[in-house]
């Protein structure tokens, strides 16, 4: 069965009338979380996209190349879309929700804050009000400051990002200590450690952009230049 075949299912279990967020209570369990992961990327991306007001074609297509939708899935896809948009449920309950789910692995909240940049950034544009609702919604994932400024400044142009807050260490961390960060940094940032912490195949490639980030952090704080 197909991970869109699966959302599909989850889908169905839906009672009319029933909100989309009900689903996060049902897809806790290991077995679901990529069927999880991947609708609430899609509901927050819905309700972001009602933040600056408007939905691009950019910002579908960005959600397209995080996750390849088959020609006959995008049906699916649009109705997960539609219902968080008309939810009247805000977003702040929607990500309270998605952070209970998973509320055992910290890694997962962040992996979901990347793609959320990369579809906010889509469009080239960053707007005030996309800005204040990832800002929020990274809170309620309890994202520290720092690794929030890190991930501004990663996705959106016009920022050097910071090397220490990249990496989550501080100019007067030892330099073995932040080479152990590094060397975490990149194991967690693996393939296979991504698609064990339940993350869809597809939504991996997000990572690509991260590793690119912490290694150069690494280069720069060695080489004195951060």
């Amino acid at each position: 069965m197909t991970l869109w075949q699966r959302i599909l299912e989850a889908l169905a279990r839906l009672a009319p009338g029933e909100r989309l967020s009900a689903l996060f209570e049902q897809l806790r369990a290991p077995p679901e979380r990529s069927v999880a992961f991947t609708i609430a990327v899609i509901a927050l991306s819905a309700k972001m996209a009602k933040a600056d007001g408007t939905v691009t074609r950019d910002e579908v297509m960005a959600f397209r190349a995080i996750f390849t939708i088959p020609p006959e899935e995008l049906e699916n896809a649009a109705r997960v879309f539609d219902l968080a948009r008309t939810d009247v449920a805000g977003f702040e309950d929607y990500a309270r929700r998605i952070a209970a789910m998973f509320d055992d692995d910290s890694e997962v909240l962040r992996d979901l804050m990347e793609g959320l940049f990369q579809i906010a950034m889509a469009d080239g544009a960053y707007h005030p009000a996309e800005d204040d609702f990832l800002l929020r919604v990274a809170q309620i994932f309890g994202l520290a400051e720092r690794e929030f400024r890190a991930l501004r400044t990663r996705f959106v142009p016009g920022a050097d990002p910071d090397c220490y807050d990249v990496l989550g260490v501080t100019p007067d961390t030892p330099l073995d200590e932040i080479r152990a960060a590094w060397r975490k940094k990149v194991r967690d940032t693996h393939p296979d450690r991504m698609i064990a912490r339940g993350l869809p195949e597809e939504a991996v490639k997000m990572a690509e952009k991260r590793l690119i980030a912490i290694n150069r952090a690494w280069e720069r704080i060695q080489a004195g230049t951060a």
